[in-house]
């Protein structure tokens, strides 16, 4: 989910601990609960700084290691024991209990959208990405937004978020029967179908959805129920040229294997110079593939630029090249 809501969710939490009699009969353990959930409900993402020392390296570890099991574990115990060094008075266990809530529910709502988490780590690496929540979801966060109007003009805490989260249940369920209706569909209308990557948009009726069959990808929308293919492609699975496994050496285009499920690939030569570019099929936007790894190999199998990331442009995935292939330059001399 996107940070405004995973915050909204760490108040939700705060919240619903006023049904814990120890919580209704201290303020100052309400408080450091509050404070914990807060932090809780937004920890696993502090990994987004990792964006600060290249896009390989977050592509490769966003939602990896600080959602896996041990960190889930660890947050819990970290956030809930640095806040009891302010208040050692109030009882650890329900500071932590409820804080640790705040920490799995972050994990576990992440599940639902088309990124998806390695939550399974270290027992699997394997992405999991339900794909029928939206990264920001207008009802989740409009629900909570009323929660939290309510509270604020006096309704008790912990029944209202009882009857929120009541309908928030309800609501994943709703949208689960969606998109099993959708994919059924589709099992339907390709029966080489081999699997299904579904991402919902903004409107509850509208979907984006990536189709492996046998020998082709297929990338379209549906829309009320129905499904309109606009693109297709030949699958090519990755040839063993010298190129090819160059290019799988680099970083970027590593990190980009390690996290897309469905992409295509292309190779364009330039004089001396050939580019090998891999396009992930899931996020379709405005005609558009924006996520990609794109890796250039001169003549003598040297990686002269690389990149990867989301790109909304030619001109700037270009901008983006030369800017590495300075950087890889400079780390030369």
């Amino acid at each position: 989910m996107d940070t405004g809501t995973h915050l909204a969710m760490g108040v939700a939490i705060g919240g619903l601990a006023t049904i814990d009699p120890a919580v209704q009969a201290d303020p100052v353990l309400f408080q450091a609960i509050m404070v914990g959930t807060l932090v809780g409900s937004h920890a696993p993402d502090f990994d987004t700084v990792l964006k600060l020392k290249n896009n390989a390296t977050y592509i490769r570890n966003h939602r990896g290691i600080t959602h896996s099991i041990p960190a889930v574990i660890i947050w819990g115990l970290l956030i809930s024991s640095i806040i009891y060094l302010f208040v050692p008075h109030v009882p650890f266990i329900h500071l932590w209990l409820w804080t640790f809530a705040a920490v799995i529910l972050h994990v576990v709502v992440d599940l639902f959208n088309a990124y998806g988490t390695q939550a399974l780590r270290p027992f699997s690496n394997r992405w999991i990405a339900f794909g029928f929540i939206n990264t920001f979801d207008p009802v989740i966060f409009s629900l909570h937004v009323i929660g939290i109007g309510a509270w604020f003009l006096g309704a008790h805490p912990g029944y209202t978020w009882l009857i929120v989260y009541s309908i928030l249940i309800l609501y994943y369920i709703k949208r689960y029967l969606d998109k099993r209706e959708i994919v059924n569909k589709i099992y339907g209308h390709f029966p080489t179908t081999t699997e299904v990557l579904t991402s919902p948009t903004w409107r509850q009726n509208e979907w984006r959805v990536a189709i492996t069959t046998k020998d082709q990808f297929h990338v379209g929308t549906v829309d009320n129920g129905h499904i309109t293919i606009v693109d297709t492609f030949r699958k090519k699975p990755l040839p063993h040229t010298e190129v090819i496994e160059k290019s799988k050496e680099d970083r970027n285009v590593s990190a980009f294997l390690s996290f897309s499920p469905m992409y295509r690939w292309e190779t364009y030569e330039y004089h001396s110079v050939t580019e090998v570019r891999f396009i992930d099929l899931r996020y379709r936007s405005k005609g558009h593939y924006p996520f990609v790894a794109v890796v250039k190999i001169d003549e003598q199998q040297r990686i002269v630029s690389s990149y990867t990331g989301w790109i909304f442009s030619e001109h700037k995935l270009q901008h983006k090249l030369r800017l590495n292939d300075d950087d890889i330059l400079t780390n030369s001399r």
